[in-house]
C-alpha cells in the first residue's frame, strides 16, 4: 500500500508544501522546513551527546552506524568515507581508532589488496545497541514535548523531502 493511501492527511500537506515551494510566497514551506529542521537537530544533538557520555565521538558513532546498517554489517573505507560526506584520509584515520578501540576489524579485500574493509566486532555491535537503547529513551521524552502538530509538520516535511510518491525535480515520479 503506498504511503499516500495509508497517510491521506500527510499526503496532502506534502502537496501542500510542494505548490508552497513553487509560490511566490514561500513562508508556509519555510515554516515546515524550519520545523523539520528544529527536530531533527534536536533528535541528532540528544542521540550524539549520549552517544558522548559512553566516550564515543558522534562522527564515530555514525561510522559504526552505518557499518551496522549496510548490507553486509560491513563496507569498504571508500564507501564508509562517502556515506559519512568526509574525505577518504580522513575515513581511513577514524577506521584506525575505532580499530585501535577494538569496535571494528579492518580486513583486506580478497579481491583487491589495496582496498581495506571494516566490518564491527561484537563489542561495536554491542556500544551500538547501548547507545540506541539510551538514546531512546531520551528521544523518547524530546518528541513527547512537541506538540502533535509540529510532529505532523516535521513528518508532512520529511515525506516531501524523502517520500515514496513524492515527484523528482525533473517531474518524474519516485520509485517507492
Amino acid at each position: 500500500m503506498a504511503a499516500s493511501a495509508r497517510f491521506p492527511k500527510s499526503r496532502q500537506k506534502v502537496d501542500t508544501r510542494l505548490r508552497a515551494r513553487s509560490a511566490t510566497h514561500k513562508h508556509e514551506y519555510f515554516t515546515a522546513v524550519a520545523q523539520f529542521r528544529y527536530i531533527m537537530r534536536k533528535v541528532f544533538r540528544t542521540i550524539d551527546e549520549y552517544a558522548k557520555t559512553l566516550g564515543l565521538d558522534p562522527l564515530a558513532h555514525q561510522a559504526l552506524l552505518q557499518i551496522y546498517g549496510s548490507p553486509k554489517q560491513e563496507l569498504r573505507v571508500s564507501a564508509l568515507a562517502e556515506r559519512l560526506d568526509i574525505a577518504p584520509a580522513f575515513a581511513s584515520n577514524l577506521v584506525k581508532a575505532l580499530a585501535k578501540a577494538k569496535l571494528l576489524q579492518r580486513i583486506a579485500d580478497a579481491s583487491d589488496m589495496r582496498v581495506t574493509i571494516v566490518r564491527l566486532t561484537s563489542a561495536g555491535r554491542e556500544l551500538c545497541h547501548e547507545i540506541d537503547s539510551g538514546a531512546r529513551q531520551r528521544v523518547d521524552a524530546l518528541i513527547d514535548k512537541f506538540v502533535a502538530g509540529e510532529r505532523k509538520v516535521a513528518l508532512s516535511s520529511l515525506m516531501f523531502y524523502v517520500g515514496p510518491d513524492v515527484t523528482n525535480r525533473r517531474g518524474k515520479r519516485r520509485n517507492g
